[in-house]
């Protein structure tokens, strides 16, 4: 995607609220706060545009993204005020860091949200599909720090739900962070979820490939095996069409299960479809991937288990011999509290509205004392 240089522009009703400027990129108006110095666009899609920017106050180079109409669809409020709540919360560096949001011209009408981000180079989507090279320690630290990114995460009691390249974000020095926090949901205790789930179909774990009901932590580490596997392949390893293709290019490569490994599944005629995919023999994952690390495949043959009561926990996959040498249990110790991102989705727009304010006036209090809604 080409980037397209900032444009400063004029207010489009030539009322300057105080202390915004107005910028142009791809044909998109960022109404932002003086402070930020826009650099160009970096980044777009359905849910808006990301600039680089600088903070001249700490000349820090940082990134925004604006999200359009936030209120325009429901979803994508739900999912914006979920990422806010959460990333207020979290503190850790192989997670992105939230570094501000801005707080809107018009309080009680506002249509965009402007988040601030720490600045990355690049995304592991990007980098698996460039030309450059990508050697075995490249590989180890990338898994070693989703991991590390995940146990935090998985200690507050939070599921990301939505882990693949794309919103893994890196940096020169190999450095990952975890982004994208939308779909995130919290770990109930009595194993119910909802039912709502959009995550990329690639990186889906069976158990939500097969609607079921109760899932946890395991679902994440699947994602993680599909994301180690396609750092060695440089390819998605089970890029289905639809969720059924998806299910058959699974037992494909894992070979049919036997009926002690599918009790999981609680539909009977999702377990029965299960059973008619007839494929005896697994594939060898050093077949597909022979110049892999062997210490990578044994890895990968722990997180790929069709059966999550059986998968390798995020906790004995940092202490597999693969990158046991990283990690340092003393140097990520857990969250020090449980974060609670459950939402009452039928709530309206004003409640999302003064919710969104409340997670604003965090990162601004000198703004609380004028706020209606404290």
């Amino acid at each position: 995607m080409c980037s397209e240089m900032a444009t400063p522009v004029e207010p489009p009703n030539g009322f300057r609220p105080m202390g915004k400027h107005y910028y142009t990129m791809w044909h998109t108006l960022f109404e932002i706060d003086t402070k930020y110095v826009p650099i160009k666009g970096i980044g777009r899609g359905a849910y808006g545009v990301v600039c680089s920017s600088i903070n001249r106050e700490t000349n820090e180079r940082v990134a925004i993204k604006k999200i359009n109409n936030v209120f325009g669809n429901r979803v994508d409020a739900l999912r914006t005020l979920r990422e806010l709540m959460l990333l207020r919360c979290i503190k850790h560096e192989n997670v992105i860091a939230l570094k501000d949001v801005m707080m809107p011209s018009n309080w009680m009408g506002f249509k965009d949200v402007y988040l601030v981000y720490e600045l990355m180079d690049s995304d592991l989507h990007q980098i698996i599909k460039s030309p450059q090279p990508l050697s075995n320690d490249h590989c180890k630290y990338f898994v070693f720090q989703l991991l590390r990114g995940l146990k935090y995460l998985h200690s507050a009691n939070i599921l990301h739900r939505d882990l693949k390249p794309g919103n893994l974000l890196v940096n020169a020095d190999c450095q990952l962070k975890i982004c994208d926090f939308g779909l995130a949901r919290t770990s109930r205790d009595n194993g119910q979820f909802m039912t709502e789930y959009v995550v990329t179909r690639w990186y889906r774990a069976p158990e939500l490939l097969l609607s079921c009901d109760n899932y946890g932590t395991s679902i994440d580490i699947w994602s993680v095996g599909c994301i180690l596997a396609e750092i060695l392949g440089r390819k998605p390893i089970f890029p289905g069409t639809d969720s059924l293709s998806q299910l058959r290019l699974i037992i494909s490569v894992l070979g049919s299960q036997p009926e002690a490994d599918l009790k999981f599944i609680d539909n009977a005629k999702a377990r029965a479809y299960v059973k008619s995919l007839n494929c005896p023999g697994s594939v060898n994952f050093s077949s597909l991937y022979p110049h892999a690390d062997t210490l990578a495949i044994d890895l990968l043959e722990r997180m790929l288990v069709f059966d999550p009561t059986k998968r390798i926990s995020v906790t004995e996959a940092l202490s597999h011999p693969y990158i046991a040498s990283l990690y340092d249990p003393s140097c990520n110790p857990p969250a020090q509290y449980k974060i609670n991102v459950d939402i009452d989705e039928t709530i309206g727009e004003p409640v999302i509205r003064e919710m969104m304010l409340r997670e604003m006036l965090y990162y601004h209090p000198e703004a609380a004392y004028a706020s209606a809604v404290y």
